[in-house]
């Protein structure tokens, strides 16, 4: 399979018709899990385009009983994944001193999506994982947002360096989300989307749902 990643050119072709979609709090519903981890102020983290929030309680309707998605981080603020990209851009630069900028731009875009077309910051991209019906994270194989230096690449969806139980784990979230509409970014095993313009380039769709959106 080639990868694609965020940092590809044929990413940021892909048109956005806006559907204006709201953002919501998956956890006004009260059948979704969010993590607090990425908690912010505003709450931003538990909001998702309101298409996207229903196709995961689609989703959570279809792994094994006693097993729930734990959402960690939906909508991201633009400022913030600018933050994000960054930071990580500027460690694999220390690491890498002979790298271009594209060498970095590129590197850093298997963990963190380029600010101007971020699947996050238009609330379509949702980072989760699983959890058993005592609120125990499954074995995922890594921990989330391990990048690829720290996990030895076992990060990406389709390591083959992690156990047999992860690898099930994975394929059992990865069926619910693919049944549900949505879309894996596969240098990340938790990172799904729907509507954004990398669902639309994978999905083989004319153009995005969803571009930039604000908290309301």
């Amino acid at each position: 399979m080639t990868i694609v990643l965020m940092s590809d050119p044929s990413v940021a072709a892909i048109p956005v018709e806006e559907c204006g979609e709201p953002l919501v709090d998956v956890r006004q519903c009260g059948e979704l899990l969010a993590d607090t981890r990425r908690s912010d102020p505003a709450g931003a983290f538990a909001h998702l385009r309101k298409g996207v929030r229903d196709r995961l309680l689609d989703a959570q309707r279809r792994p094994p009983d006693g097993l729930r998605l734990l959402i960690v981080e939906g909508y991201r603020p633009p400022d913030l994944q600018q933050t994000y990209f960054e930071r990580y851009s500027a460690q694999l630069r220390a690491a890498n001193p002979d790298w271009t900028q594209q060498d970095v731009r590129v590197a850093a875009s298997r963990s963190v999506s380029p600010p101007e077309i971020a699947p996050h910051s238009a609330g379509s991209a949702v980072d989760l994982t699983l959890v058993d019906r005592t609120g125990k994270e499954l074995d995922m194989g890594t921990a989330m947002n391990a990048n690829p230096e720290e996990s030895e690449n076992a990060c990406y969806t389709g390591a083959a360096n992690i156990s047999a139980s992860a690898r099930a784990n994975r394929t059992t979230l990865s069926i619910a989300l693919s049944e549900a509409g949505l879309i894996n970014y596969v240098t990340e095993w938790w990172h799904w989307s729907h509507g954004d313009r990398y669902w639309a380039l994978r999905a083989n769709r004319p153009a995005a749902l969803y571009g930039p959106a604000e908290m309301p």
